[in-house]
Protein backbone atom coordinates (compact mmCIF):
# COMPACT_ATOMS: atom_id res chain seq x y z
CA UNK A 1 0.00 0.00 0.00
CA UNK A 2 1.27 3.70 -0.31
CA UNK A 3 2.00 5.68 2.56
CA UNK A 4 -0.59 8.04 2.19
CA UNK A 5 -3.23 4.59 2.36
CA UNK A 6 -5.84 3.98 4.74
CA UNK A 7 -6.00 0.39 6.48
CA UNK A 8 -8.50 -1.11 4.32
CA UNK A 9 -11.23 -3.68 5.65
CA UNK A 10 -9.50 -6.99 6.70
CA UNK A 11 -11.43 -10.09 7.41
CA UNK A 12 -10.90 -10.84 11.76
CA UNK A 13 -14.32 -12.14 12.55
CA UNK A 14 -16.49 -13.96 9.83
CA UNK A 15 -20.42 -14.48 10.06
CA UNK A 16 -21.43 -17.64 8.90
CA UNK A 17 -23.49 -16.12 6.07
CA UNK A 18 -23.48 -12.75 4.63
CA UNK A 19 -25.36 -11.53 1.41
CA UNK A 20 -24.54 -9.37 -1.44
CA UNK A 21 -25.36 -8.12 -4.56
CA UNK A 22 -22.29 -9.02 -6.76
CA UNK A 23 -19.21 -11.04 -5.35
CA UNK A 24 -16.22 -9.96 -6.84
CA UNK A 25 -12.74 -12.20 -6.52
CA UNK A 26 -9.85 -10.61 -6.79
CA UNK A 27 -9.34 -7.17 -6.13
CA UNK A 28 -6.47 -6.36 -9.06
CA UNK A 29 -6.70 -3.72 -11.39
CA UNK A 30 -9.81 -5.43 -13.55
CA UNK A 31 -11.89 -6.57 -10.48
CA UNK A 32 -11.39 -3.10 -9.02
CA UNK A 33 -12.67 -1.40 -11.76
CA UNK A 34 -15.20 -3.77 -12.48
CA UNK A 35 -16.69 -4.06 -8.23
CA UNK A 36 -16.12 0.36 -8.43
CA UNK A 37 -18.18 0.43 -11.52
CA UNK A 38 -20.90 -1.95 -9.97
CA UNK A 39 -20.80 -0.08 -6.83
CA UNK A 40 -21.77 3.34 -8.69
CA UNK A 41 -24.67 1.74 -11.09
CA UNK A 42 -26.32 0.47 -7.06
CA UNK A 43 -25.30 -2.57 -6.78
CA UNK A 44 -24.01 -4.12 -3.23
CA UNK A 45 -20.82 -5.08 -3.84
CA UNK A 46 -18.13 -7.02 -1.68
CA UNK A 47 -14.63 -7.80 -3.26
CA UNK A 48 -13.10 -10.87 -1.60
CA UNK A 49 -9.06 -10.39 -1.89
CA UNK A 50 -6.84 -13.58 -0.74
CA UNK A 51 -3.46 -11.28 -0.27
CA UNK A 52 -3.33 -8.47 2.82
CA UNK A 53 -3.16 -5.78 0.39
CA UNK A 54 -5.25 -4.96 -3.47
CA UNK A 55 -4.19 -4.51 -6.15
CA UNK A 56 -3.30 -8.10 -7.64
CA UNK A 57 -0.10 -7.78 -9.76
CA UNK A 58 -0.28 -4.07 -9.66
CA UNK A 59 -0.22 -3.81 -5.61
CA UNK A 60 2.77 -2.11 -3.50
CA UNK A 61 4.09 -2.46 -0.49
CA UNK A 62 6.44 -1.59 1.82
CA UNK A 63 9.76 -2.46 3.78
CA UNK A 64 12.21 -0.62 5.83
CA UNK A 65 11.06 2.73 4.55
CA UNK A 66 10.65 2.43 1.08
CA UNK A 67 7.61 1.89 -0.95
CA UNK A 68 8.24 -0.65 -3.99
CA UNK A 69 5.82 -1.38 -6.94
CA UNK A 70 4.56 -5.04 -7.10
CA UNK A 71 4.29 -5.12 -11.18
CA UNK A 72 3.52 -2.47 -13.61
CA UNK A 73 5.37 0.95 -13.33
CA UNK A 74 5.18 2.45 -17.08
CA UNK A 75 1.83 4.51 -16.94
CA UNK A 76 0.81 6.71 -19.62
CA UNK A 77 -2.92 8.64 -20.20
CA UNK A 78 -4.06 9.03 -16.26
CA UNK A 79 -4.56 12.27 -15.81
CA UNK A 80 -4.91 13.39 -19.71
CA UNK A 81 -8.04 14.54 -20.03
CA UNK A 82 -8.42 14.02 -23.49
CA UNK A 83 -7.12 10.16 -23.15
CA UNK A 84 -8.10 7.30 -24.85
CA UNK A 85 -6.93 5.08 -21.57
CA UNK A 86 -9.70 2.38 -19.99
CA UNK A 87 -8.44 3.15 -16.52
CA UNK A 88 -8.96 7.25 -16.61
CA UNK A 89 -12.68 6.52 -18.31
CA UNK A 90 -13.59 3.86 -15.59
CA UNK A 91 -11.89 6.58 -12.67
CA UNK A 92 -13.77 9.76 -14.07
CA UNK A 93 -17.19 7.50 -14.02
CA UNK A 94 -16.34 7.12 -10.17
CA UNK A 95 -15.69 10.54 -9.80
CA UNK A 96 -11.52 9.57 -8.31
CA UNK A 97 -8.35 10.34 -10.06
CA UNK A 98 -4.61 9.46 -9.54
CA UNK A 99 -2.27 12.63 -9.44
CA UNK A 100 0.33 11.68 -11.39
CA UNK A 101 4.64 13.27 -12.20
CA UNK A 102 4.98 13.51 -15.56
CA UNK A 103 8.58 12.89 -17.72
CA UNK A 104 9.20 11.91 -21.56
CA UNK A 105 12.00 10.04 -22.21
CA UNK A 106 12.94 6.57 -20.74
CA UNK A 107 16.74 5.04 -20.91
CA UNK A 108 18.04 2.07 -23.31
CA UNK A 109 20.72 -0.08 -22.49
CA UNK A 110 20.55 -1.99 -26.61
CA UNK A 111 23.03 -3.82 -28.73
CA UNK A 112 23.63 -0.42 -30.50
CA UNK A 113 24.40 1.39 -27.60
CA UNK A 114 23.26 3.23 -25.01
CA UNK A 115 20.34 5.69 -25.83
CA UNK A 116 17.68 8.26 -24.77
CA UNK A 117 14.39 7.71 -26.06
CA UNK A 118 12.05 9.57 -25.64
CA UNK A 119 8.02 9.41 -26.60
CA UNK A 120 6.61 11.53 -28.84
CA UNK A 121 7.34 11.08 -32.84
CA UNK A 122 9.55 13.78 -33.42
CA UNK A 123 12.18 13.23 -30.69
CA UNK A 124 11.74 8.99 -31.74
CA UNK A 125 12.75 10.39 -35.41
CA UNK A 126 16.09 12.11 -33.85
CA UNK A 127 17.16 8.87 -32.41
CA UNK A 128 16.33 7.30 -35.73
CA UNK A 129 18.55 9.47 -37.99
CA UNK A 130 21.36 9.39 -35.42
CA UNK A 131 21.36 5.53 -35.04
CA UNK A 132 20.03 4.39 -38.74
CA UNK A 133 19.73 7.52 -41.02
CA UNK A 134 17.35 8.79 -43.01
CA UNK A 135 16.04 6.17 -45.02
CA UNK A 136 14.76 4.74 -41.50
CA UNK A 137 13.24 7.90 -40.47
CA UNK A 138 10.98 7.72 -43.71
CA UNK A 139 9.63 4.27 -42.83
CA UNK A 140 9.01 5.71 -39.36
CA UNK A 141 6.92 8.42 -41.00
CA UNK A 142 5.41 5.76 -43.37
CA UNK A 143 4.38 3.37 -40.62
CA UNK A 144 2.68 6.64 -38.49
CA UNK A 145 0.74 7.50 -41.72
CA UNK A 146 -0.29 4.20 -42.05
CA UNK A 147 -1.27 4.10 -38.21
CA UNK A 148 -3.34 7.47 -37.73
CA UNK A 149 -6.80 6.04 -39.10
CA UNK A 150 -5.84 2.50 -37.33
CA UNK A 151 -5.51 4.02 -34.09
CA UNK A 152 -8.85 6.51 -34.74
CA UNK A 153 -10.80 2.99 -35.81
CA UNK A 154 -9.25 1.84 -32.48
CA UNK A 155 -10.65 4.32 -30.31
CA UNK A 156 -13.75 5.11 -32.41
CA UNK A 157 -16.06 3.29 -29.91
CA UNK A 158 -15.09 3.51 -26.11
CA UNK A 159 -14.09 0.40 -23.81
CA UNK A 160 -16.66 1.89 -21.34
CA UNK A 161 -19.29 1.66 -24.05
CA UNK A 162 -18.46 -1.84 -24.33
CA UNK A 163 -21.22 -4.70 -22.70
CA UNK A 164 -21.66 -8.49 -23.75
CA UNK A 165 -24.71 -9.03 -24.12
CA UNK A 166 -28.34 -7.22 -26.46
CA UNK A 167 -27.78 -4.28 -25.36
CA UNK A 168 -24.84 -3.61 -26.72
CA UNK A 169 -25.90 -2.29 -30.12
CA UNK A 170 -27.46 0.22 -28.03
CA UNK A 171 -24.83 1.12 -26.06
CA UNK A 172 -22.48 1.33 -28.88
CA UNK A 173 -24.95 3.34 -31.33
CA UNK A 174 -24.09 7.04 -30.36
CA UNK A 175 -20.79 6.15 -31.32
CA UNK A 176 -22.37 4.57 -35.16
CA UNK A 177 -21.07 8.13 -37.05
CA UNK A 178 -17.59 7.61 -35.59
CA UNK A 179 -16.64 3.80 -36.79
CA UNK A 180 -18.68 4.15 -40.10
CA UNK A 181 -15.60 6.23 -41.48
CA UNK A 182 -13.56 3.20 -40.38
CA UNK A 183 -15.35 -0.57 -41.02
CA UNK A 184 -12.02 -1.24 -43.31
CA UNK A 185 -9.61 -0.70 -40.70
CA UNK A 186 -11.69 -2.41 -38.08
CA UNK A 187 -11.31 -5.30 -40.00
CA UNK A 188 -7.54 -4.89 -39.94
CA UNK A 189 -7.10 -4.23 -36.13
CA UNK A 190 -8.43 -8.18 -35.92
CA UNK A 191 -5.23 -9.31 -37.41
CA UNK A 192 -1.53 -9.28 -36.20
CA UNK A 193 0.38 -6.08 -36.03
CA UNK A 194 3.17 -7.99 -37.75
CA UNK A 195 1.13 -7.62 -41.36
CA UNK A 196 1.66 -4.09 -41.04
CA UNK A 197 4.62 -3.93 -39.77
CA UNK A 198 5.76 -5.91 -42.95
CA UNK A 199 4.37 -3.60 -45.61
CA UNK A 200 5.72 -0.81 -44.45
CA UNK A 201 9.07 -1.70 -42.25
CA UNK A 202 12.35 -3.23 -43.35
CA UNK A 203 14.84 -1.68 -41.02
CA UNK A 204 16.36 -4.19 -38.60
CA UNK A 205 16.55 -1.94 -35.52
CA UNK A 206 13.01 -0.38 -36.43
CA UNK A 207 11.51 -3.80 -36.73
CA UNK A 208 13.64 -4.89 -33.53
CA UNK A 209 12.03 -2.01 -31.83
CA UNK A 210 8.63 -2.38 -32.86
CA UNK A 211 8.81 -6.42 -31.39
CA UNK A 212 9.74 -5.29 -28.22
CA UNK A 213 6.96 -2.67 -27.51
CA UNK A 214 4.87 -5.54 -28.83
CA UNK A 215 5.77 -7.69 -26.30
CA UNK A 216 5.42 -5.06 -23.31
CA UNK A 217 2.12 -4.97 -24.59
CA UNK A 218 0.87 -8.42 -25.17
CA UNK A 219 3.32 -10.63 -23.80
CA UNK A 220 3.88 -11.93 -27.36
CA UNK A 221 6.29 -10.51 -30.49
CA UNK A 222 4.71 -8.36 -33.33
CA UNK A 223 3.36 -11.89 -35.10
CA UNK A 224 1.20 -12.62 -32.04
CA UNK A 225 0.59 -8.98 -30.99
CA UNK A 226 -3.20 -7.21 -32.40
CA UNK A 227 -3.27 -4.53 -34.68
CA UNK A 228 -5.40 -3.24 -32.21
CA UNK A 229 -3.36 -3.25 -29.58
CA UNK A 230 -0.63 -1.24 -31.09
CA UNK A 231 -2.78 1.19 -32.83
CA UNK A 232 -4.02 2.38 -29.20
CA UNK A 233 0.05 1.93 -28.22
CA UNK A 234 0.47 4.54 -31.07
CA UNK A 235 -2.44 6.85 -30.19
CA UNK A 236 -1.03 6.94 -26.87
CA UNK A 237 2.42 7.23 -26.90
CA UNK A 238 3.37 8.84 -30.57
CA UNK A 239 1.20 12.14 -30.73
CA UNK A 240 2.26 15.67 -30.26
CA UNK A 241 2.56 16.72 -26.51
CA UNK A 242 2.83 13.10 -25.37
CA UNK A 243 4.21 12.67 -21.76
CA UNK A 244 4.44 9.33 -19.84
CA UNK A 245 3.23 9.36 -15.72
CA UNK A 246 4.05 8.09 -12.74
CA UNK A 247 1.56 7.60 -10.01
CA UNK A 248 2.45 9.82 -6.65
CA UNK A 249 2.73 7.26 -3.85
CA UNK A 250 3.67 4.61 -6.53
CA UNK A 251 1.45 2.19 -8.28
CA UNK A 252 -0.74 1.49 -5.32
CA UNK A 253 -2.08 4.75 -5.57
CA UNK A 254 -4.06 3.45 -8.47
CA UNK A 255 -5.40 0.36 -6.30
CA UNK A 256 -6.34 3.02 -3.78
CA UNK A 257 -8.03 5.55 -5.91
CA UNK A 258 -10.33 2.41 -7.12
CA UNK A 259 -10.93 1.34 -3.38
CA UNK A 260 -12.22 4.78 -2.68
CA UNK A 261 -14.81 4.55 -5.31
CA UNK A 262 -15.53 1.33 -4.55
CA UNK A 263 -16.63 2.21 -0.66
CA UNK A 264 -17.86 5.83 -0.82
CA UNK A 265 -20.64 3.87 -2.75
CA UNK A 266 -20.95 1.15 -0.30
CA UNK A 267 -19.23 -1.60 -1.81
CA UNK A 268 -16.87 -3.72 0.59
CA UNK A 269 -13.31 -4.93 -0.07
CA UNK A 270 -12.55 -7.89 2.39
CA UNK A 271 -8.50 -8.55 2.56
CA UNK A 272 -7.25 -11.79 3.78
CA UNK A 273 -10.45 -13.32 2.52
CA UNK A 274 -9.23 -16.73 -0.04
CA UNK A 275 -11.85 -17.62 -2.14
CA UNK A 276 -11.75 -21.53 -2.08
CA UNK A 277 -14.88 -22.21 -4.18
CA UNK A 278 -17.96 -21.11 -6.36
CA UNK A 279 -20.75 -21.90 -5.22
CA UNK A 280 -23.59 -23.37 -7.58
CA UNK A 281 -27.33 -24.06 -7.13
CA UNK A 282 -29.37 -25.65 -10.22
CA UNK A 283 -27.12 -24.30 -13.09
CA UNK A 284 -26.39 -20.77 -11.67
CA UNK A 285 -23.57 -19.10 -9.86
CA UNK A 286 -24.91 -18.14 -6.44
CA UNK A 287 -22.17 -16.79 -4.32
CA UNK A 288 -18.74 -18.19 -2.79
CA UNK A 289 -17.22 -19.92 0.27
CA UNK A 290 -13.89 -18.79 2.07
CA UNK A 291 -11.41 -20.66 3.59
CA UNK A 292 -12.64 -21.11 7.21
CA UNK A 293 -16.33 -21.38 6.35
CA UNK A 294 -17.71 -17.88 5.46
CA UNK A 295 -20.23 -17.99 2.91
CA UNK A 296 -21.26 -14.82 0.75
CA UNK A 297 -24.14 -15.47 -0.94
CA UNK A 298 -25.03 -13.17 -4.18
CA UNK A 299 -28.18 -12.10 -5.54
CA UNK A 300 -26.65 -11.23 -8.89
CA UNK A 301 -23.30 -12.73 -9.84
CA UNK A 302 -20.23 -13.61 -9.14
CA UNK A 303 -17.32 -12.34 -10.97
CA UNK A 304 -13.50 -13.57 -10.89
CA UNK A 305 -10.94 -11.62 -11.52
CA UNK A 306 -8.57 -15.00 -11.30
CA UNK A 307 -6.73 -16.00 -14.05
CA UNK A 308 -9.02 -18.60 -16.56
CA UNK A 309 -6.99 -21.03 -15.26
CA UNK A 310 -7.56 -20.41 -11.30
CA UNK A 311 -10.99 -19.71 -12.00
CA UNK A 312 -11.91 -23.20 -13.03
CA UNK A 313 -9.89 -24.40 -9.89
CA UNK A 314 -13.14 -22.67 -8.08
CA UNK A 315 -15.87 -24.09 -9.78
CA UNK A 316 -17.03 -28.02 -9.19
CA UNK A 317 -16.31 -30.28 -11.67
CA UNK A 318 -19.75 -30.29 -13.63
CA UNK A 319 -20.83 -26.64 -13.02
CA UNK A 320 -19.62 -26.34 -16.72
CA UNK A 321 -19.36 -28.47 -19.77
CA UNK A 322 -16.26 -30.35 -20.57
CA UNK A 323 -15.53 -28.78 -23.19
CA UNK A 324 -15.95 -25.13 -21.71
CA UNK A 325 -13.53 -26.61 -19.25
CA UNK A 326 -10.96 -27.93 -21.45
CA UNK A 327 -11.20 -25.56 -23.89
CA UNK A 328 -10.36 -22.97 -21.36
CA UNK A 329 -7.44 -25.17 -19.56
CA UNK A 330 -5.97 -25.31 -22.83
CA UNK A 331 -5.20 -21.19 -22.89
CA UNK A 332 -1.78 -20.41 -23.78
CA UNK A 333 0.09 -19.32 -21.03
CA UNK A 334 3.13 -16.46 -21.27
CA UNK A 335 5.86 -17.18 -19.03
CA UNK A 336 6.74 -15.80 -15.65
CA UNK A 337 8.70 -13.36 -13.85
CA UNK A 338 12.02 -12.55 -11.89
CA UNK A 339 11.86 -9.17 -9.62
CA UNK A 340 14.55 -7.51 -7.52
CA UNK A 341 13.40 -4.87 -4.97
CA UNK A 342 15.91 -2.66 -3.59
CA UNK A 343 16.57 -0.30 -1.37
CA UNK A 344 19.75 1.68 -1.78
CA UNK A 345 21.93 4.40 -0.51
CA UNK A 346 22.00 6.76 -3.10
CA UNK A 347 24.82 9.45 -2.27
CA UNK A 348 26.89 10.60 -5.47
CA UNK A 349 25.06 9.23 -7.91
CA UNK A 350 23.77 11.23 -11.23
CA UNK A 351 21.46 13.37 -10.57
CA UNK A 352 19.86 12.66 -14.46
CA UNK A 353 19.11 8.74 -13.67
CA UNK A 354 15.87 7.88 -15.56
CA UNK A 355 12.77 7.04 -14.32
CA UNK A 356 12.98 3.62 -16.61
CA UNK A 357 15.26 2.05 -18.65
CA UNK A 358 15.10 -1.47 -20.80
CA UNK A 359 17.85 -3.71 -21.31
CA UNK A 360 18.72 -5.63 -23.88
CA UNK A 361 21.15 -8.39 -24.27
CA UNK A 362 20.75 -9.64 -27.93
CA UNK A 363 18.22 -9.00 -30.36
CA UNK A 364 19.32 -12.17 -32.60
CA UNK A 365 17.49 -14.02 -29.60
CA UNK A 366 14.03 -12.79 -30.09
CA UNK A 367 12.53 -10.50 -27.60
CA UNK A 368 10.79 -12.96 -25.85
CA UNK A 369 13.92 -15.36 -25.30
CA UNK A 370 14.53 -16.12 -21.47
CA UNK A 371 16.39 -13.32 -19.91
CA UNK A 372 17.18 -11.79 -23.29
CA UNK A 373 15.07 -8.09 -21.88
CA UNK A 374 15.40 -6.60 -18.43
CA UNK A 375 13.35 -3.62 -17.19
CA UNK A 376 14.85 -0.98 -14.54
CA UNK A 377 12.21 0.86 -12.48
CA UNK A 378 13.87 3.97 -10.13
CA UNK A 379 10.62 5.89 -9.52
CA UNK A 380 12.12 7.81 -6.15
CA UNK A 381 13.96 9.85 -8.68
CA UNK A 382 10.49 11.41 -9.48
CA UNK A 383 9.04 10.67 -6.36
CA UNK A 384 11.14 11.30 -3.35
CA UNK A 385 8.90 10.49 -0.87
CA UNK A 386 9.10 6.44 -2.23
CA UNK A 387 12.39 6.41 -0.47
CA UNK A 388 14.51 7.75 3.02
CA UNK A 389 15.79 10.56 2.01
CA UNK A 390 18.83 9.92 0.61
CA UNK A 391 18.16 6.93 -1.04
CA UNK A 392 16.74 5.18 -4.12
CA UNK A 393 13.76 2.73 -4.66
CA UNK A 394 14.61 0.07 -7.30
CA UNK A 395 12.27 -2.44 -8.83
CA UNK A 396 14.14 -4.44 -11.52
CA UNK A 397 12.20 -7.81 -13.09
CA UNK A 398 12.41 -9.59 -16.21
CA UNK A 399 9.09 -9.29 -17.94
CA UNK A 400 6.93 -12.93 -19.00
CA UNK A 401 10.38 -14.44 -20.33
CA UNK A 402 11.11 -16.56 -17.31
CA UNK A 403 10.71 -20.18 -18.26
CA UNK A 404 8.38 -21.97 -15.17
CA UNK A 405 9.43 -25.30 -15.65
CA UNK A 406 12.66 -24.28 -14.42
CA UNK A 407 11.44 -23.75 -10.85
CA UNK A 408 8.18 -26.67 -11.02
CA UNK A 409 8.53 -28.74 -7.38
CA UNK A 410 10.94 -27.22 -6.00
CA UNK A 411 10.51 -26.78 -2.42
CA UNK A 412 11.37 -23.01 -1.23
CA UNK A 413 13.20 -23.50 1.78
CA UNK A 414 15.55 -25.97 -0.57
CA UNK A 415 19.32 -25.51 -1.44
CA UNK A 416 18.35 -25.89 -4.99
CA UNK A 417 15.84 -23.21 -4.84
CA UNK A 418 18.08 -20.80 -3.32
CA UNK A 419 21.04 -21.82 -5.55
CA UNK A 420 18.71 -21.63 -8.72
CA UNK A 421 17.69 -17.36 -7.11
CA UNK A 422 20.81 -16.38 -7.05
CA UNK A 423 21.56 -18.22 -11.19
CA UNK A 424 18.90 -16.58 -12.72
CA UNK A 425 19.07 -13.16 -10.77
CA UNK A 426 22.38 -12.31 -12.08
CA UNK A 427 21.19 -11.43 -15.43
CA UNK A 428 18.80 -8.49 -13.50
CA UNK A 429 22.27 -7.78 -11.60
CA UNK A 430 24.74 -7.26 -14.51
CA UNK A 431 21.55 -5.39 -16.06
CA UNK A 432 21.11 -2.75 -13.34
CA UNK A 433 25.50 -2.83 -13.35
CA UNK A 434 25.32 -0.73 -16.59
CA UNK A 435 23.42 1.93 -14.82
CA UNK A 436 24.70 1.88 -11.28
CA UNK A 437 28.16 0.25 -11.99
CA UNK A 438 28.66 -0.01 -8.15
CA UNK A 439 24.95 -0.98 -7.35
CA UNK A 440 25.75 -4.13 -5.06
CA UNK A 441 27.81 -2.33 -2.63
CA UNK A 442 24.95 0.44 -2.29
CA UNK A 443 22.34 -2.07 -1.29
CA UNK A 444 20.51 -1.80 1.90
CA UNK A 445 17.34 -4.05 0.98
CA UNK A 446 16.90 -6.64 -1.23
CA UNK A 447 14.15 -8.52 -2.07
CA UNK A 448 14.25 -11.59 -4.61
CA UNK A 449 10.99 -13.15 -6.18
CA UNK A 450 10.97 -15.84 -8.64
CA UNK A 451 8.07 -17.54 -10.18
CA UNK A 452 7.08 -19.31 -7.18
CA UNK A 453 6.66 -15.91 -5.63
CA UNK A 454 4.33 -14.57 -8.37
CA UNK A 455 2.59 -17.66 -8.27
CA UNK A 456 2.03 -17.79 -4.17
CA UNK A 457 1.25 -14.47 -3.76
CA UNK A 458 -0.62 -13.14 -6.66
CA UNK A 459 -2.37 -16.69 -6.74
CA UNK A 460 -1.06 -16.88 -10.10
CA UNK A 461 -1.26 -20.31 -12.08
CA UNK A 462 2.39 -20.84 -13.18
CA UNK A 463 3.26 -17.55 -12.14
CA UNK A 464 2.07 -16.73 -15.80
CA UNK A 465 1.93 -13.00 -17.14
CA UNK A 466 -1.43 -14.08 -18.62
CA UNK A 467 -2.92 -15.64 -21.59
CA UNK A 468 -0.65 -15.84 -24.91
CA UNK A 469 -3.59 -15.65 -27.32
CA UNK A 470 -1.45 -15.26 -30.48
CA UNK A 471 -3.64 -12.58 -32.64
CA UNK A 472 -5.32 -14.14 -36.08
CA UNK A 473 -4.93 -17.67 -34.02
CA UNK A 474 -7.62 -17.27 -31.27
CA UNK A 475 -9.55 -14.48 -29.67
CA UNK A 476 -10.07 -13.72 -26.05
CA UNK A 477 -13.45 -14.89 -24.14
CA UNK A 478 -15.08 -11.89 -22.83
CA UNK A 479 -17.01 -12.07 -19.09
CA UNK A 480 -19.56 -14.30 -20.19
CA UNK A 481 -19.59 -17.76 -18.80
CA UNK A 482 -21.82 -20.95 -19.73
CA UNK A 483 -22.77 -20.60 -15.98
CA UNK A 484 -25.17 -18.22 -15.29
CA UNK A 485 -24.88 -15.82 -12.87
CA UNK A 486 -20.90 -16.37 -13.17
CA UNK A 487 -18.80 -13.16 -15.36
CA UNK A 488 -15.11 -13.47 -15.59
CA UNK A 489 -12.37 -9.86 -15.76
CA UNK A 490 -8.75 -9.25 -16.01
CA UNK A 491 -6.44 -10.41 -18.46
CA UNK A 492 -7.91 -13.51 -19.70
CA UNK A 493 -10.77 -12.10 -20.80
CA UNK A 494 -9.72 -8.67 -22.78
CA UNK A 495 -6.59 -8.60 -25.31
CA UNK A 496 -3.42 -7.38 -23.56
CA UNK A 497 -1.25 -7.33 -21.00
CA UNK A 498 -1.46 -4.14 -18.20
CA UNK A 499 -3.60 -2.04 -17.09
CA UNK A 500 -5.41 -0.69 -20.44
CA UNK A 501 -6.79 -4.16 -21.31
CA UNK A 502 -7.84 -5.16 -17.18
CA UNK A 503 -9.34 -1.82 -16.86
CA UNK A 504 -11.23 -2.47 -19.82
CA UNK A 505 -12.71 -5.86 -18.85
CA UNK A 506 -13.72 -4.77 -15.80
CA UNK A 507 -15.71 -2.10 -17.37
CA UNK A 508 -17.20 -4.96 -19.58
CA UNK A 509 -17.77 -7.32 -17.17
CA UNK A 510 -19.89 -4.08 -14.84
CA UNK A 511 -21.26 -2.97 -17.93
CA UNK A 512 -22.82 -6.38 -18.81
CA UNK A 513 -24.41 -7.22 -15.13
CA UNK A 514 -25.65 -3.58 -15.30
CA UNK A 515 -29.08 -2.10 -16.41
CA UNK A 516 -28.44 -0.72 -19.81
CA UNK A 517 -30.01 2.52 -19.25
CA UNK A 518 -27.58 3.44 -16.03
CA UNK A 519 -24.84 2.22 -18.36
CA UNK A 520 -25.48 4.91 -20.74
CA UNK A 521 -26.32 7.49 -18.25
CA UNK A 522 -22.53 6.74 -17.11
CA UNK A 523 -21.27 7.34 -20.63
CA UNK A 524 -22.91 10.93 -21.08
CA UNK A 525 -21.64 11.48 -17.30
CA UNK A 526 -17.97 11.24 -18.55
CA UNK A 527 -18.57 13.27 -21.87
CA UNK A 528 -19.51 10.03 -24.50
Amino acid sequence: MTPNSKPLDSVTHPSAEELTDVVVIGSGIGGLCCAALLAQYGFAVTVCESHSIPGGAAHGFSRNGYTFDSGPSLHSGLSDPHSAHPLKQVLDAIGESVPCLTYDTWGCYLPEGELNIAVGADPFCEVLQELRGRGAVQEWRRLQQVMEPLAAAAKAIPPTALRWDWGAAIASARFAPAVLPHLGNIVKLTGPFSRIMDEVIQDPFIRNWLDLLCFLLSGLPASGTSAAEMAFMFAEWYRPGVVLEYPIGGSGAIADALVRGLEKQGGRLRLNAHVEEVLVKGDRAVGVRLRGGTVIKARQAVVSNASVWDTLKLLPEDAVPKSFRDRRQATPACESFMHLHLGIDATGLPTDLACHYIIVNDWSQGVTAPQNVVLVSIPSVLDPSLAPPGKHGIHVYTPGNEPYHLWAGLERNSAAYQDLKQERAEVMWQGLERIIPDIRQRCEVSLLGTPLTHERFLRRDRGSYGPAIAAGSGFFPGPTTPLSGLFCCGDSTFPGIGLPAVAASGAIAANTIAPLNKHIAMLKAIGF
